[in-house]
């Protein structure tokens, strides 16, 4: 679904983690976002970001007012060669910045350059209860492939996992 937003993204650099971080660990006292139960540090991270890279699997950063505003993630899936068609993206927003269109342009943008870096499928972990999330993905066609019934625990709720795919490139 094309979005006509005026917002642009470019790849994350090293010195966009500790904004990365920030937005993420503000996700986590919501218990609707991620399954970390304490804030994360910017060192515990660096694997993943370097696990990131433009021609595999990008990190994007989109930024209003030279602030970065929300970021998308792709990820390995499974971490198989075989799977490498394959890609879980995650999307945080700033808390400020939540319902401007952000997350529908990344999703957006991720699903239309998806094939250029070599990935034929996205899918997206999602809680059931973040109905926002899934809403947002439902949008852009995404459909429900999984549901893994109370498979995380927060604070004491046992909660769904969803796992939302979609099809992207032939």
């Amino acid at each position: 679904m094309p979005n006509p937003s005026p917002l642009t993204h470019r790849l994350a650099t090293r010195a966009d983690l500790a904004r990365i971080v920030e937005i993420y660990n503000s996700t986590i006292a919501s218990r609707e976002v991620t399954a970390d139960l304490e804030p994360i540090s910017v060192e515990s991270r660096e694997p993943w970001f370097a696990e990131h890279s433009p021609q595999f699997r990008p990190l994007w950063v989109v930024e209003i007012d030279g602030e970065v505003a929300g970021w998308l993630s792709f990820s390995s899936f499974y971490g198989r060669p075989a799977y490498d068609g394959t890609a879980e993206v995650s999307l945080y927003i700033d808390e400020r910045f939540r319902r401007a269109g952000i997350g529908r342009y990344l999703l957006g943008e991720a699903m239309a350059q998806a094939p250029q870096i070599g990935v034929h499928t996205l899918l997206g972990f999602i809680f059931g209860h973040n109905l926002p999330s899934l809403a947002l993905f439902e949008r852009y066609g995404f459909a429900r492939w999984a549901h893994l019934p109370r498979v995380a625990l927060l604070d004491g709720v046992e909660r769904d996992l969803v796992i939302l795919g979609r099809r992207v490139a032939p």
